[in-house]
């Protein structure tokens, strides 16, 4: 007699196993053996332990002996983190990204399972960022990776050298299989760079990515490398670029340019904030495919004069939002043409007209205190009054170095309440459009904020040009898969990964069986599985000979 397992497929190609009581005699005439099915226990993750002790009981009670003598000795050895791995797991598949990994492996012969390492490390980077050795200790102690008990850290690193050797490659595979599978808008594409820094030594040699330059961290001692996301508007980043910490605007730009237009995404529009607004910047944007919208300076000129768009008359659209809007062409008919976009908010207006004018009263008092002199050296607290960086752009001095209010100055800025101004290269692209496209700059900026902070990528102990590239990698694959989470889950990634923090797999053994059981699952997680379509883990998820159970 024995429990023997009856797999099935279903209509969707999904797979579920049965378990069945069964009974094998010999049959006298014939001398074959058959089975006799005594009893159907029902689907094997679905199976409750305490279905299986109540039938031992009612047995047990027949021939008179108590249940407890029939069990063999359990014991609990070690407990695993598996929610946070069971659900990426599901959606590094689900987007392709283990397709894409394979891939790579085509042409190549590698002994390890390099597309399990490669979801580890991003697992780990997601859910307990740190280094390849403390990867090593939590893949084989702390969390629970199907068909991945451990690893070896220099197989780690063998990964990450595939991933940098095969960057180009790879980027293109993830892109093609990610928008495939989460159907992304590439219509709009933002821009934006950061930086990060690096606890090591500058690179002396001129073509090292470790360069000293503006820190964006605070860190001006530490070399850094620059870092470029191309993001759709609803966050997911479809391609990332490193560059030296000391590159220019005009180069990332260029590069960034011209490695989507080798995409084909057709016609896209950039959307790019301030920071990259320049001539030359504009021109290489024009250069390649689509147009692009990029935000613009209030004021221009060492004495901070407002725009000369901001001076011409017309009326303000009111949308939906409550934003009112501007539509300006400057130049028009000639090769110097511009399109810019006024964008006034009302509340933002308010707010910056009452700070003005609270600036103002403490500015008038300061000088009525002041103790003035015609001809006279200015007093320490002349000096400190204009040099203040809130009073003294309202302050002007006279011939006779006399310090007054400068009532222009406090008209110009008037203009500026509540307004940000964005230029476009398009002229048949409506102005609504244009200001909702711009205000989405805030996907980016999420990125690279949850880059900082969920993801750990700094700081970073890499001294290799091929290893900090491949670190950025695996950092955008890990972003790629949070933001998806996060969009159909519709929760932040703190509450998806709160939620599954309770799930863990128990190593159960004993004389007989070794098995991973899945502990209970809470409503909160089964609604997030719901909402990401991922079937729950089963309450047994593999069994193990003894020998070979790590704990």
């Amino acid at each position: 007699m024995n429990v023997r397992k009856c797999t099935l497929k279903n209509a969707q190609g999904g797979t579920y196993t049965y378990l069945q009581l069964v009974h094998n005699y010999r049959v006298k005439e014939t001398g074959k053996t058959k089975t006799n099915v005594l009893m159907k226990l029902g689907r094997e993750d679905q199976i409750e332990p305490s279905y299986i002790q109540a039938i031992i009981k009612a047995l047990s009670a027949v021939v008179g002996e108590s249940p407890s003598g029939t069990f063999a000795e359990f014991e609990f050895h070690a407990s695993r983190e598996l929610g946070g791995t069971w659900l990426l797991d599901a959606l590094w598949n689900r987007l392709g990204m283990a397709k894409a990994i394979k891939g790579l492996l085509n042409e190549r012969q590698f002994a390890t399972p390099v597309e399990r390492l490669c979801f580890a490390m991003v697992a780990g980077r997601i859910l307990a960022p740190g280094s390849k050795l403390s990867l090593e200790h939590w893949v084989s102690k702390k969390a629970y990776i199907k068909d991945l008990a451990n690893v070896d850290v220099h197989n780690l690193y063998r990964a990450m050298d595939l991933l940098v050797e095969s960057s180009e490659e790879l980027q293109k595979h993830i892109f093609t299989e990610v928008s495939k599978n989460a159907h992304l808008d590439v219509d709009l594409i933002f821009l934006d760079t950061t930086n990060t820094y690096f606890e090591t030594d500058e690179d002396a040699s001129g073509s090292g990515l470790l360069k000293r330059g503006h820190s964006k961290d605070g860190h001006p001692e530490l070399p850094l490398v620059s870092i470029a996301f191309a993001v759709t508007r609803s966050g997911i980043p479809i391609r990332c670029w490193v560059f030296p910490g000391n590159t220019s605007d005009q180069t990332i730009v260029e590069q960034v340019k011209g490695d989507l237009g080798q995409w084909n995404l057709g016609h896209v529009v950039m959307v790019q904030d301030a920071g990259f607004n320049s001539a030359d910047n504009r021109r290489i944007l024009l250069r390649e495919c689509g147009d692009y919208i990029i935000g613009e300076k209030l004021r221009v000129g060492t004495d901070g004069a407002a725009v000369e768009a901001l001076h011409r008359k017309g009326r303000f659209r009111i949308l939906e939002s409550g934003l009112a809007i501007k539509d300006v062409v400057l130049d028009a008919g000639t090769a110097t043409e511009r399109r810019f976009i006024i964008v006034k908010n009302p509340e933002a207006e308010t707010r910056d007209r009452v700070i003005r004018e609270q600036i103002i009263d403490a500015t008038k008092r300061k000088l009525d205190e002041l103790s003035q002199y015609t001809g006279k050296a200015h007093t320490k607290a002349a000096c400190a009054l204009r040099s203040h960086s809130a009073y003294g752009r309202y302050i002007r001095q006279d011939a006779k170095g006399v310090l007054h209010l400068d009532t222009a100055k406090i008209t110009s800025e008037s203009l500026l309440d509540g307004k940000f101004l964005v230029s476009t290269s398009s002229m048949k692209l409506d102005a609504a459009d244009i200001v909702a496209g711009y205000k989405q700059l805030w996907a980016i900026e999420r990125v690279f904020k949850d880059m900082k902070n969920t993801l750990d990528i700094r700081p970073v102990y890499h001294r290799l040009d091929d290893r900090i590239r491949s670190h950025i990698l695996i950092c955008w694959l890990a972003m790629i898969l949070v933001r998806y989470a996060e969009n159909v889950a519709d929760r932040s990634w703190y509450q998806i990964e709160k939620a599954l923090s309770d799930i863990t797999a128990g190593l159960i053994e004993s004389d007989n069986v070794s098995l991973w059981y899945c502990s209970d699952i809470s409503d909160e997680a089964k609604d997030i599985f719901k909402r990401l379509t991922i079937e729950l883990p089963k309450k047994v998820l593999g069994t193990v000979t003894r020998k070979s159970v790590a704990v």
